[in-house]
């Protein structure tokens, strides 16, 4: 019997001392477990992000691959689900979150009409508060489009996330960037 209660108070010291120290391991790196997790899925927002971009094409009805271009908002025409009509695609920042808004194209002839059916594709952006254009536009020749209203000469297109979880914690927030062109306007 005695041995018995000590095999248990042992056990139980055991698992005390094991819970208490993942306690302490998770409240003092709990921020960079956090930005870690924020940063792997603004990674995976940016993909997405880019791979739409590779995918710009003509609308279902015709229209010119991208709609309109602005430093945190871009409206594009795209295949995003792999289907017989082309989408139109919103991305934009609202707040600290990167949303995606889609229309598919419906009727006979091909309309975009509706409301946009919207998802977050990144969490934490601080893109707005920063001062860090998320999107940023090239001609064919690699000159950077500053003038907004010249839509029509996008070949190319970087983007950038600024992700940081809590802004008044260190380490600051973390730039990722990337880039596209758009595949179905390369040499036109």
């Amino acid at each position: 019997m005695i041995e018995t209660v000590i095999w248990i108070a042992v056990f139980v010291a055991a698992m005390l001392a094991i819970v208490t120290t993942l306690m302490y391991f998770y409240r003092t790196n709990a921020y960079a477990i956090e930005q870690a997790s924020a940063t792997a899925s603004a990674q995976r927002g940016l993909e997405q992000v880019v791979r739409t971009i590779r995918e710009g094409a003509y609308s279902s009805q015709g229209a010119f691959p991208i709609i309109s271009i602005a430093a945190n908002d871009f409206i594009l025409y795209a295949d995003i689900d792999s289907d017989s009509q082309i989408e139109r695609v919103h991305y934009y920042l609202s707040g600290t979150n990167l949303i995606r808004g889609v229309i598919e194209a419906t009727g006979n002839p091909p309309d975009y009409t509706g409301a946009e059916t919207v998802t977050t594709v990144a969490d934490y952006v601080r893109n707005a508060a920063q001062g860090i254009s998320t999107f940023k536009y090239y001609d064919e020749l690699g000159s950077e489009i500053t003038n907004y209203t010249n839509w029509s000469a996008v070949r190319f297109v970087k983007v950038a996330l600024a992700v940081n979880i809590n802004v008044a914690t260190l380490p600051n927030q973390l730039t990722i960037d990337s880039s596209a062109a758009i595949r179905n306007l390369i040499g036109h």
